[in-house]
C-alpha cells in the first residue's frame, strides 16, 4: 500500500522496521535530506524560497544542524534506511559539494566502498553572477550505491541528439537513413565455426551470432559487403534505443518557481526510478518534501513511501497526490501520524 507518514523519519524508518514487514524488502531509497545550511527555508505566500530565509514566510524545514551533529543525524538515518533495502536494492542520496565528501566517507562505511557505484554531478541551475571567491557554483551531486553486488539494473538510455548522430551515423543510405556498421566477428576462435556465403570469420575470430541469424540480415540488406567482399552489420541511427546514460546530467534543471523549496526536478527522479527498482518495487523517500519522489514513483508505476515532519511538506504532498475526486486517501494509499501518535 502506498504510505504517507506524517513524523522525524528516525521514528518512521523504525516504525517501518518494526510494525511492519519492509524489513529487506525495500527497492529503491531516493532521499534528499538537509545539507547543513544553517538556514531555515520559507514560503511565502505560496511562494517557495529556493535558499535558506528566515526573515519572512511560513517555515518549510528548517536546516541548523552543522558539524558533528549533522553527521550523526544523517548517520543514524542511514543506518535504518540499510535494513530497509533489499538485498537487490539501491540508495540514491542527494547532497551538495560542501557537505558531499562526509557523505560519501560515511556512506562507504554504511554500505561498504565495493558498494559505490557513482558520484553523479546534477547541473540545478543556469550560471548565476553572485560576487564571492570561488567559482559559480551550478551542480549538486547524487550518491549511487548499492546493497549488494546483484541490485536491480535496467540500463538507462537517452535520445541521441542531431549531432550525435552525424558523428556517429555518418553513412546515408538511399532512402535518407544514416546508418553506420559494425563487425559481425568477434575476438576468440571455435571449434565448429561454419560457413556464412562461404565465408570464414578471420583466424582467431568466431561470428558473433549463429549463421542463421546472419543470413536473415544478409536477406533482410541488413549486411553491407565491402568491395573486398568483407561483411559488416547496418546499424541504423532511427532503431538505436540510444546512448548510455553518463555520470554528468545536464538537463534536469531544478523548477524556477517550486512550489517548495529545493523542489528537484522529477524527470531525473523517474530515471532513477526506472532504473533502479521493477514494477513490482516500493520506492521510499524519507525527506519528501512536497511529494516529488512519490508522484515519480506512482507515474512509474511503482508503490511508495514518504516520509516528512513538517506540516507543510504534508499538505503539499497530499495535494500533489490527491485522486481525481479531490480526494487524498483512497483504497491504496495510508496516511499515518505518528506525531500524534506520540503526542
Amino acid at each position: 500500500m502506498n504510505t504517507l507518514i506524517k513524523g522525524d523519519n528516525i521514528d518512521a524508518l523504525d516504525y517501518l522496521l518494526k510494525e511492519t514487514n519492509l524489513r529487506g524488502k525495500i527497492d529503491l531509497i531516493y532521499t534528499d535530506p538537509p545539507f547543513a545550511t544553517n538556514g531555515n527555508f520559507t514560503i511565502t505566500n505560496g511562494r517557495a524560497s529556493t535558499i535558506s530565509n528566515s526573515a519572512s514566510g511560513n517555515i518549510a524545514y528548517s536546516d541548523k544542524l552543522l558539524g558533528k551533529d549533522f553527521i550523526k543525524y544523517i548517520k543514524e538515518r542511514l543506518l535504518l534506511m540499510k535494513e530497509l533495502l533489499s538485498d537487490k536494492g539501491s540508495i540514491y542520496l542527494h547532497t551538495d559539494y560542501k557537505i558531499g565528501h562526509y557523505m560519501k566517507v560515511m556512506m562507504d562505511e554504511i554500505f561498504g566502498i565495493e558498494n559505490f557505484r557513482n558520484d553523479i554531478t546534477r547541473v540545478k541551475c543556469n550560471p548565476k553572477n553572485f560576487k564571492r571567491i570561488g567559482y559559480g557554483n551550478i551542480k549538486d551531486m547524487i550518491l549511487f550505491y548499492t546493497k549488494s553486488e546483484n541490485p536491480i539494473w535496467h540500463e538507462p538510455k537517452e535520445p541521441y541528439t542531431k549531432e550525435d548522430i552525424e558523428r556517429l551515423y555518418k553513412k546515408i543510405d538511399k532512402n535518407g537513413r544514416h546508418y553506420t556498421t559494425v563487425p559481425i566477428h568477434a575476438p576468440g576462435e571455435i571449434s565448429d565455426t561454419k560457413r556464412f556465403n562461404g565465408l570464414l570469420p578471420p583466424a582467431g575470430r568466431h561470428w558473433r551470432t549463429d549463421v542463421q541469424t546472419l543470413e536473415k540480415w544478409d536477406k533482410e540488406g541488413l549486411i553491407e559487403w565491402s568491395q573486398n567482399g568483407n561483411p559488416r552489420k547496418i546499424v541504423y541511427a532511427d532503431s538505436s534505443e540510444g546512448k548510455r546514460v553518463q555520470d554528468i546530467w545536464l538537463n534536469y534543471k531544478d523548477p524556477q518557481y517550486p512550489i517548495y523549496p529545493t523542489e528537484k526536478n522529477i524527470n531525473f527522479i523517474k530515471l532513477i526510478i526506472n532504473t533502479s527498482s521493477d514494477l513490482d518495487s516500493i520506492v521510499l523517500d524519507p525527506f519528501c518534501g512536497s511529494g516529488t519522489t512519490l508522484q515519480a514513483a506512482n507515474s512509474c508505476g511503482r508503490k511508495w513511501i514518504g516520509i516528512d515532519k513538517s506540516d507543510l511538506a504534508i499538505g503539499i504532498t497530499k495535494n500533489r497526490m490527491k485522486y481525481n475526486d479531490d480526494t487524498f486517501y483512497g483504497p491504496d494509499i495510508e496516511y499515518i501520524d505518528l506525531m500524534q501518535k506520540t503526542n
